[in-house]
């Protein structure tokens, strides 16, 4: 999804947010400091695969998800994060490692952790490595419908 697809998306539900344009930046961490946003509120999104399933991980910025927490989570012993191979054809308007956390556009599920669910607002990649998108979190709610989970993280 482009990040006009992306804006349409939101402008065609009411939902309103800002747009903040960064000099090129590639991990989550540098994404948040480049646009000024705390690391904690920024949206890390990670696809890992369940089984087989993809699906969308959703953590803050300064974090990093400890897989063997993910699979008691899901009762899953196959959940692991995915390879880009296995996840790149899903994203083809978007650059590798800048989706947005819309899973539900993408045909996958949304796991976002609980700590990002607390927040007001969520800042996320809009499908660029120079775009973010900031909102209120009640409005990612209400589009996503994410299943919320106390991610255990480092």
């Amino acid at each position: 999804m482009s990040v006009a697809k992306l804006k349409a998306f939101l402008d065609g539900r009411d939902v309103k947010y800002i747009t903040i344009r960064h000099s090129p930046a590639f991990t989550a961490q540098e994404v948040a400091a480049s646009a000024h946003v705390i690391g904690r509120d920024f949206a890390k999104t990670l696809v890992v695969n369940i089984g087989g399933e993809l699906a969308m991980v959703v953590i803050p910025a300064t974090r990093r998800l400890l897989v063997h927490e993910l699979q008691e989570m899901l009762e899953s012993p196959h959940a692991r994060l995915a390879t880009e191979a296995e996840f790149l054809s899903r994203f083809p308007d978007c650059e590798v490692g800048a989706m947005p956390p819309f899973g539900n556009l993408y045909g996958m599920p949304v796991y976002v952790a609980s700590s990002l669910s607390d927040e007001p607002e969520l800042a996320f990649n809009a499908g660029t490595h120079t775009e973010v998108i900031k909102m209120a979190y009640s409005d990612f709610e209400r589009l996503v419908r994410p299943t919320v989970l106390d991610f255990v993280t480092t």
